[in-house]
């Protein structure tokens, strides 16, 4: 149950991260906005290490024994802030979330192919699910209240 309730608290973190990063690459540009975001991140992390030291098992000197794909997830977390500083602000929350959560459920989905060599119909029929009702509810949303600024 713990870790149930860790991983909605850390979805709303995402989506309330996401928000503030494009009002801050709104007012200051998105390659900026992203360098603050890493920058104050990085400061995050080593007050975080400097605390936790005595129960943390890394060493600087363990650096080199990482793979160099291991460093690969900070690159493409750059990315994601950079593209979401552009999306969010275009579209409506709900839909880049939802966006957002079906690239993932289908990166998962495929991953999970290629390491276990299982297909998950049940989770490819649901991600297909969500995006049809998400697809509906903007025809819905669209029909309703008319042309909008955004359009998917």
């Amino acid at each position: 149950m713990l870790y149930i309730i860790l991983s909605f608290i850390a979805g709303i973190m995402v989506i309330l991260s996401m928000i503030t990063n494009s009002q801050l690459s709104k007012r200051i540009g998105v390659f900026p906005g992203a360098f603050v975001n890493y920058g104050v991140g990085l400061l995050f992390a080593i007050i975080v290490f400097i605390i936790t030291k005595g129960y943390s098992t890394m060493s600087i000197n363990r650096f080199p024994e990482i793979p160099i794909w291991a460093y690969l997830g900070g690159a493409l977390g750059v990315i994601v802030v950079c593209i979401s500083n552009v999306i969010i602000p275009k579209i409506p929350t709900i839909y880049s979330t939802l966006l957002i959560f079906i690239g993932q459920l289908f990166c998962g989905i495929l991953l999970d192919l290629y390491r276990d060599g299982v297909l998950s119909k049940g989770k490819l029929i649901g991600g297909i699910l969500i995006l049809f009702g998400m697809l509906y509810n903007f025809y819905v949303d669209k029909v309703s209240q008319g042309p909008k600024v955004y359009d998917l």
